[in-house]
């Protein structure tokens, strides 16, 4: 071996090194948030953060912060979506819808936890880059699609389980209509404060009860960005 292979296999090892100790201090810290769920944890481990972050950020991508991803958009920070998942319940039987594909990390994780995974975004940029990190990573049980999250096709179908990763009021007919009998819908939600005001928001899980009505759980403080209806080619 020369002296210059050498070096470059060194190189690569110390790259190898750095990279999983950054992934193991990135899942211990979500342990200790109170990120409890094993299957949550090991697909977060397991799908690259810094292969859907802009390269402006990759020395964030491990840390647990939000970050900018373009249109205005933010994906959210890890501890955020591990809450999420956690809400969900997903087994590998499920059928999920995402709104709000942004990056495409959310889906590449459910797709690690869930059978199917259908995610919609309105900004068709975003889609079309999301879609192509998913196949990059082979990831082929999930599809990233450009459509309005709120205007959902009938031929979309049932899901057991929908993320929406964004600030609405309440989950829409439309998604209710979709979701399972005994499914899950976890959304961003506004706080109401006093008369009519509104300040801070939370992810909010809701699933029917045993007369059909909707049943909300409060999950944590959140920061989503609000959810706008119609679609848009990107900025």
């Amino acid at each position: 071996m020369s002296a210059a292979t050498g070096s470059v296999a060194h190189t690569q090892e110390q790259a190898r090194t750095a990279a999983f100790v950054a992934t193991a201090e990135f899942v211990l810290r979500l342990r200790g948030r109170g990120i409890r769920n094993l299957d949550v944890l090991r697909a977060l481990e397991t799908v690259p953060r810094q292969n859907f972050v802009p390269h402006r950020y990759a020395d964030l991508a491990m840390r647990d912060v939000a970050l900018p991803i373009g249109c205005g958009q933010t994906m959210a920070e890890p501890y955020v979506l591990a809450r999420m998942l956690e809400a969900l319940a997903l087994t590998p039987g499920h059928r999920v819808l995402e709104i709000g594909a942004g990056s495409g990390y959310a889906t590449a994780v459910l797709a690690r936890l869930a059978g199917e995974v259908l995610s919609v975004d309105r900004f068709q940029s975003l889609a079309i880059e999301a879609q192509t990190r998913l196949e990059a990573l082979e990831v082929r049980n999930a599809a990233i699609v450009w459509a309005d999250g709120l205007n959902l096709p009938a031929e979309a179908g049932r899901f057991d389980r929908i993320l929406v990763e964004a600030l609405v009021e309440d989950p829409t007919p439309g998604w209710l209509d979709a979701l399972s009998p005994d499914g899950i819908i976890v959304i961003g939600k506004p706080a109401a404060v006093g008369a009519g005001r509104r300040i801070g928001q939370h992810l909010v899980r809701c699933a029917r009860g045993a007369e059909g009505e909707l049943v909300e759980t409060r999950i944590v403080a959140s920061r989503l960005q609000p959810l706008i209806p119609g679609l848009s080619l990107g900025l």
